[in-house]
């Protein structure tokens, strides 16, 4: 990042040397995530050459987030040679490719050994995709990340989260974001409302108004010690 004319916040600076393989990053909005990702899509075509899966919802947030990845490389020096250049992928000299994806089934079951895969909006993926993603680092043991505001006590990242063993994590809440004014986080609390904004901007995996029973309750409410009608 500072190669590329970026400072980065103590928390990304973290991240970026990390050398663990299963990360998961719960971060406020504009708080720096995508950049990040961006980053550390960047590195690990160049030092460690392979494929490069960058995975969201929809192909526009796949799209943004390989944006990012292309700007930080474009602004590097001595680094590896662009082959080929598109709006979803880019081919470098040492083999590296980066690829923007799409968050279906279909459209990832091509793809294998990935060195790095990063998912962007991860508590938005659905639990089918990341099924298919995770035996694309079976040989590779490569590095997955994945970024996203929380969306509920529910879903893949939400159980990883809260529940998951084998993960590092890293939560950035608005507040400790330097380039998020205060005030406008107050003028924002006051326009969009509580809920929202702790979801948004605080990492609160908080219920949606429409339910009728929260979450802790129905949790509260189950139990493994029952026995089975039948063998």
């Amino acid at each position: 990042m500072r190669d590329a004319g970026m400072d980065p916040d103590p928390w990304q600076e973290k991240v970026l040397r990390s050398d663990a393989r299963r990360m998961l990053l719960l971060c406020s909005r504009q708080s720096g995530k995508s950049t990040t990702c961006g980053a550390l899509a960047c590195a690990s075509a160049i030092y460690d050459p392979g494929l490069v899966l960058l995975i969201a919802p929809a192909q526009r947030q796949s799209q943004e987030l390989f944006r990012k990845a292309v700007q930080t490389y474009h602004a590097l020096e001595d680094v590896p040679r662009i082959v080929n250049e598109s709006a979803m992928r880019m081919e470098l000299a040492n083999g590296s490719r980066i690829i923007a994806l799409p968050g279906t089934e279909g459209t990832i079951r091509g793809y294998s050994a990935a060195k790095t895969i990063i998912v962007d909006e991860a508590s938005r993926v659905d639990d089918a995709l990341m099924a298919g993603v995770r035996p694309m680092l079976a040989t590779t043991q490569g590095r997955f990340v994945a970024l996203t505001t929380p969306y509920g006590k529910r879903g893949w990242f939400y159980e990883s989260w809260a529940h998951g063993e084998g993960w590092e994590r890293t939560m950035v809440t608005a507040d400790q974001c330097p380039r998020i004014d205060p005030v406008w986080l107050r003028q924002e609390r006051e326009l969009i409302g509580d809920w929202q904004f702790r979801q948004e901007y605080q990492c609160e995996f908080v219920d949606t108004d429409e339910q009728f029973f929260s979450s802790d309750l129905i949790e509260a409410a189950l139990t493994d010690e029952v026995e089975t009608l039948w063998n």
